[in-house]
C-alpha cells in the first residue's frame, strides 16, 4: 500500500527542512530566497526518492535472497523468512502475482536438473526487508525438499513477479474464494490487500471455502479467524474430508451446494478464485459453470469470472 504523501516522516525528513531553508533565507539573505527555495526542492525531491521502497524483483533474472529465520508449523510445514537486500527493500510482487523459485536438483541418474516452482509469499510489499513462504513439503515435491533441508543462512533463487491476476481495489463487488491446502496462499494476499485497504474506500466482500483433510491440516487458521473477527466483510467456511465427531463446518468435498450456500451467486460484479490440487481445480471449474457462472479457461485471465491461480 502506498504510503501518503502527508504522513509524519515528510514532514519531518522533507518539509519542515525545506521549509526552515526557505525561511532562514529570508531572514538573512532575501535575495537568496528563490535559490534557497529551488536548491529546497531539489534536496525534497533527492530526499523523497531516497525514502521510497526499493523493488528487488527482477522478471528476467534470478536472484538470491537469504534464509533469516523458519518457524515449523507441523511436520511438513512451515513458514520460511528471506531478507531482502536493504531494511527498506520490497519484493515489488503486485497482490495476486506470484514468484518462481529455482534450484538445481539431484536426478536419480546422478545429473543435475533446473527446477522451477511457482510460490505466492503471504507476507507483501506493506513489510520491507524480508518476504516470508509458507510452505508444504512433499516426499516427491523437488522445490518443497529442496527448501525444508534449508539451513538459516542459506539461499534460495528467486525471479517474478508473474501470474495473469494483479489485484485492484473495488475491482468487483464480491469475490467467492475455494482453497484447498496450500492454495491458500493467494487467497491470504488478496484478503490482506482488502482489509489493509478499507480505510481508503475498498468495500470488496469475501467467502471464502478452505478445504483440507483434518484440523491439523488447515493452514494458518489462526490467521484467517483473526482476520474474519476482524472485518465484517470477510467470511471463512471451512470444509474437512476427515472431520472430527463435534465438527461444525462443511464435510468432504466442496460441492455445488457449499457454493451455492456459502458463496456470491452469478453476477458480473462478482469474480470466483480458485487455488488447489488440479483435480479439485478441474472439478470446481465444471462445478462453477454448473451454477450459472461463465465457463472458465483452460489458463485463467484476468477478466475471467472463475480465475484460477
Amino acid at each position: 500500500m502506498s504510503e501518503s504523501v502527508l504522513s509524519r516522516k515528510y514532514f519531518d525528513g522533507i518539509y519542515i527542512p525545506a521549509g526552515l531553508l526557505v525561511v532562514g533565507s529570508l531572514l538573512t539573505k532575501p535575495e537568496w530566497a528563490p535559490y534557497a527555495a529551488l536548491l529546497a526542492v531539489a534536496l525534497g525531491a533527492l530526499k523523497f526518492f531516497n525514502m521510497q521502497p526499493k523493488k528487488v524483483l527482477k522478471p528476467d533474472q534470478f536472484q538470491e535472497f537469504e534464509l533469516k529465520e523458519k518457524t515449523i508449523i507441523s511436520h511438513n510445514v512451515a513458514i520460511y523468512r528471506f531478507s531482502l537486500p536493504h531494511p527498506k527493500a520490497v519484493l515489488g510482487l503486485p497482490i495476486g502475482q506470484h514468484i518462481s523459485i529455482g534450484a538445481n536438483i539431484a536426478q536419480p541418474d546422478g545429473t543435475t536438473k533446473e527446477i522451477v516452482r511457482s510460490y505466492t509469499p503471504i507476507s507483501g510489499d506493506h513489510q520491507p526487508g524480508y518476504f516470508d513462504l509458507l510452505i508444504k513439503s512433499y516426499p516427491t515435491g523437488n522445490i518443497s525438499k529442496h527448501l525444508a533441508g534449508l539451513g538459516v543462512g542459506q539461499t534460495i533463487k528467486v525471479r517474478g513477479p508473474k501470474g495473469a491476476f494483479v489485484y485492484t481495489p473495488n475491482m468487483v463487488r464480491h469475490f467467492g474464494m475455494i482453497a484447498g491446502g496450500t492454495g491458500i496462499t493467494p487467497m491470504l494476499q488478496v484478503v490482506r490487500a482488502i482489509i489493509r485497504g478499507r480505510k481508503t474506500g475498498d468495500t470488496t466482500e469475501v467467502d471464502l471455502i478452505f478445504a483440507n483433510v483434518t484440523p491439523q491440516d488447515i493452514l494458518l487458521r489462526e490467521d484467517l479467524d483473526a482476520l474474519a473477527a476482524e472485518d465484517k466483510g470477510f467470511r471463512v467456511h471451512y470444509v474437512l474430508d476427515k472431520p472430527p465427531a463435534d465438527w461444525q463446518g462443511g464435510v468432504g468435498y466442496v460441492t455445488a451446494d457449499m457454493i451455492t450456500k456459502w458463496l456470491p451467486k452469478p453476477a458480473d460484479d462478482v469474480k470466483i478464485l480458485l487455488c488447489g490440487p488440479p483435480p479439485m481445480i478441474s472439478g470446481l471449474k465444471k462445478t462453477t459453470e454448473a451454477l450459472g457462472f461463465k465457463k472458465a479457461r483452460p489458463v485463467s485471465k484476468l477478466g475471467d469470472q472463475v480465475f484460477a491461480f
